[in-house]
């Protein structure tokens, strides 16, 4: 016999402010208030950052794309909504989320469950959240006034500082080169630059990277730009230059591992273009949430560049950051 859902979740879940049939009516269609695209603070001691679009498809059955902490969106199971609660299951996690939103609001836990037997654990964390404002339609990056040229480099390492300082530090800069060696069997600090006034800009960069590595460039700390060797692979929302998780490349253009690469970001409006070795393989894309590993959810401050270093080698040079001005 299954465990039933622990107390809490329960109140949480079934106590609704208010009955389904006095729910918002859209279209002749009882809908829930809770759709929306959410940033999420997660209840961990550090990359607290998460994220869940929650909406429904073609048929009206509630959907939830849900980001937890590392990797990418995921499609949630068993997703349910009643007027302003939610509830679903992730598929890749032992977590099982209950929410309500209040307002632009959402106060939510996470209990740990047994996915083969069903059976629920004590509620373990709580989290919270806050409903982001649409994406505007129509913005072209093409349209941005940028100002004067940012050398992110220029200080060697000056500049610079480890995200994790209980880490192994495994960068250095020679020649203008920055490189990343990790030692076998370390896992070493993440490179955090100590300008975090960032918002909106073109940034500019050569890369190189070896055989079967992965690195990435995340702008204002949020939104990583993939680092891997790709080439000849077939195209997919992970290869090199992607927005990470989210967006697809339309075209491959990567190089052979070895070779360096050119790579060129416009952050413009939560829209973003991004040219790698020339070619345009992502255009005017919708900037509709954080990836995986951000420092946090909130998408509307400045903050800082960051450049993984704790999953392989990586050079970096002439990078160049370009800020937008009003």
């Amino acid at each position: 016999m299954k465990k039933m859902l622990p107390i809490a979740a329960v109140l949480l879940l079934g106590g609704c402010c208010c009955m389904v049939d006095k729910c918002p009516v859209k279209n002749g269609q009882t809908f829930s208030p809770v759709e929306g695209n959410y940033g999420i603070a997660l209840p961990f001691d550090n990359y607290k950052a998460g994220h869940m679009i929650l909406g429904r498809d073609e048929a009206g059955n509630p959907t939830a794309l849900v980001l937890t902490r590392w990797g990418s969106p995921v499609v949630a199971k068993d997703v349910k909504f009643e007027c302003n609660r939610f509830s679903f299951r992730m598929a890749d996690s032992k977590w099982y989320y209950t929410g309500q939103v209040i307002g632009d609001t959402i106060s939510g836990l996470m209990t740990r469950y047994d996915a083969k037997t069903g059976n629920f654990t004590e509620i373990s964390k709580q989290f919270v959240g806050w409903r982001n404002p649409p994406v505007e339609e129509g913005v072209s990056t093409a349209d941005a006034k940028l100002g004067e040229k940012i050398d992110l480099l220029a200080g060697g390492l000056d500049g610079w500082e480890a995200m994790e300082p209980e880490r192994p530090f495994c960068w250095s800069v020679k020649d203008g080169v920055l490189s990343n060696r990790i030692e076998k069997g370390k896992t070493c600090a993440n490179l955090i630059s100590k300008r975090a006034d960032f918002y909106d800009f073109k940034l500019e960069y050569d890369v190189r990277v070896p055989p079967k590595s992965n690195s990435g460039v995340y702008l204002r700390g949020r939104y990583e730009i993939q680092t891997i060797d790709s080439y000849g692979k077939p195209l997919d929302k992970h290869n090199m230059a992607a927005y990470y998780g989210r967006v697809t490349p339309s075209v491959a253009a990567e190089k052979p591992a070895g070779e360096w690469q050119h790579v060129e970001v416009t952050l413009y409006r939560r829209h973003l273009t991004i040219v790698l070795n020339g070619v345009t393989i992502i255009k005017d894309a919708p900037v509709v949430g954080v990836t995986g590993g951000a420092i946090d959810a909130r998408e509307f401050v400045p903050g800082p560049m960051y450049i993984q270093g704790d999953h392989s080698d990586a050079d970096y040079k002439n990078m160049f950051l370009f800020p937008v001005v009003k």
